[in-house]
């Protein structure tokens, strides 16, 4: 198997050719696209090991963008877009990044503008390299010119196995972001056993709502798509219509997502009105599914549905298989797949995950590496779950406090660390509740400091200034004070099942 990500960019062209590979773009287009890109990095002074963040919504541009990054030799660091200025340059900032692509104006916000204003007042320069897409993109690839194609050839054929492909920065439960490095082999072993087992081939095409920043849109999108010969079709954001017409002019067979994706396209009033027939693989996870859910869609889309479970660490660690029933597609997360071992913990049932396609480690932080990974090299998840006689794996409960609002990963130290600097805040505890749209929204339980007094739409557009949109709290409730334990810890099961009792 190939085992770098530019040796299987060129494999992919050698092998797929002139099949379509993204949007108009063949593979063998999509080599020279990704060449091109490399070349223009090299032009601009980023040297083997340079990191450059890439901070966009999925596009043409951004896969063309990953694939030359790592054919110049560079490592990737993909950038969350609902980050906030103050967010991307803590990650561009560790990351050390050299080179930064960056959106324009996009959705109402003008990332570049947000990012150089937190700069400054952070006092730290931008990186030597800025980029913005696409009003700077054929400028940029322009420059390339002057580098020979051997030039960036001989970079991609230096690149290892071993080589840190990729840095994709994740919150754990202290709210401080961490930076996970994966190899090169690592990332396409991932990425091809997940496209083994949905079948992906040439005659696919496949719908990327799933964000490129995130490890699934990276390496169960991008990279699954270059090792099978299926069409990369990107979605720079889901629009329930918009995806609808894309399914059915593109013909899209493969379409990724959370249980609310599927449910918000069968419910549209206009669902009737496009044509869904295409569709033969559906894959879901990060929440409840329910049996009727996979039964539903299995009827109306007529797509096979499996469902997964991974995290950034790991990617994709276990996967429903092909003729899996209903109940076994809803009610677990599949068996082991990319070479991973799963066990659970006694006493307290954590899930651990060994295998050759685990992390390498946290960026600059030996001391979180050694508390996630133990002396047997098993991950420790901090999920709670269980296996079955078949070795089917089931999520019941999670150690940590994080919670999944549409998709997302939110962990509430990270939104109770931004409260503290309110003025007017003596101290905050943060929770997930049900929300029937988006899974989990947070919940914010705020006491204030003696004579003080806040409103939750003061807090609301406190966080909103600080926060991503989907850590921001949906709703507040200011209290006298809140439970703890005898060292002082909030008891959060008391406010969650207080929550749950409505």
């Amino acid at each position: 198997m190939t085992s770098t990500v530019p040796a299987a960019v060129i494999g992919a062209a050698r092998d797929f050719g002139s099949s379509p590979a993204l949007e108009r773009l063949t593979f063998e287009q999509l080599l020279a696209g990704a060449r091109r890109v490399a070349r223009a990095l090299i032009a601009d002074r980023l040297r083997p090991g340079d990191r450059l963040a890439l901070w966009a919504p999925n596009s043409a541009q951004w896969v063309l963008a990953a694939l030359g990054s790592s054919y110049a030799g560079l490592t990737l660091v993909p950038v969350n877009t609902r980050f906030t200025g103050v967010e991307a340059l803590d990650v561009i900032q560790r990351s050390g990044a050299r080179g930064l692509l960056i959106t324009g104006p996009f959705l109402g916000v003008d990332r570049l503008a947000a990012l150089r204003a937190a700069a400054d007042a952070e006092g730290f320069p931008l990186p030597h390299l800025v980029v913005e897409i696409p009003s700077q993109w054929d400028e940029f690839l322009a420059r390339g010119a002057e580098v020979p194609e051997g030039e960036a050839d001989a970079r991609a054929a230096a690149v290892t196995p071993d080589d840190v492909a990729d840095i994709l920065f994740t919150s754990g439960t202290t709210g401080r972001s961490k930076g996970v490095m994966s190899a090169h082999r690592q990332s396409l072993a991932v990425a091809a056993a997940w496209a083994g087992i949905a079948g992906l081939s040439p005659d696919d095409r496949y719908l990327v709502v799933n964000p490129f920043f995130n490890s699934f849109g990276l390496k169960a999108g991008i990279l699954a798509c270059l090792v099978s010969g299926a069409a990369i079709v990107p979605q720079a954001v889901f629009d329930v219509p918009r995806t609808m017409a894309l399914i059915g002019a593109e013909r899209i067979t493969v379409l990724p997502g959370p249980p609310t994706l599927y449910t918000s396209l069968m419910d549209h009033p206009d669902a009737a009105r496009h044509d869904l027939s295409s569709l033969r693989l559906a894959v879901t996870g990060a929440a409840t599914v329910p049996p009727a859910l996979v039964e539903r869609m299995r009827k109306e889309l007529g797509a096979d549905v499996l469902t997964a479970y991974g995290l950034t660490e790991a990617v994709v660690a276990t996967m429903c298989r092909a003729g899996d029933d209903a109940r076994t597609v809803a009610e677990t997360c599949g068996r082991a797949a990319a070479g991973f071992e799963v066990r659970i913990a006694e006493p307290g049932g954590e899930v651990l995950l060994r295998g050759p396609n685990m992390m390498l480690g946290y960026l600059d932080d030996p001391e979180a590496t050694a508390e996630a990974i133990d002396a047997g090299g098993w991950l420790h998840t901090g999920d709670i779950g269980r296996l079955d006689e078949r070795g089917y794996l089931t999520i019941t409960d999670r150690l940590k406090d994080m919670y999944i609002c549409g998709g997302f990963n939110v962990y509430p130290a990270e939104v109770e660390r931004a409260l503290a600097r309110l003025p007017g805040v003596a101290e905050s505890a943060v929770i997930g509740v049900a929300d029937p749209r988006l899974g989990e929204v947070g919940r914010a339980y705020v006491v204030c400091r003696p004579g003080a007094t806040l409103t939750e739409s003061e807090v609301i557009e406190f966080c909103r200034g600080r926060l991503a949109g989907y850590k921001v709290p949906r709703s507040i409730e200011v209290r006298k004070e809140l439970p703890h334990n005898a060292s002082g810890k909030v008891l959060k099961y008391l406010l969650r099942a207080e929550a749950a009792d409505g």
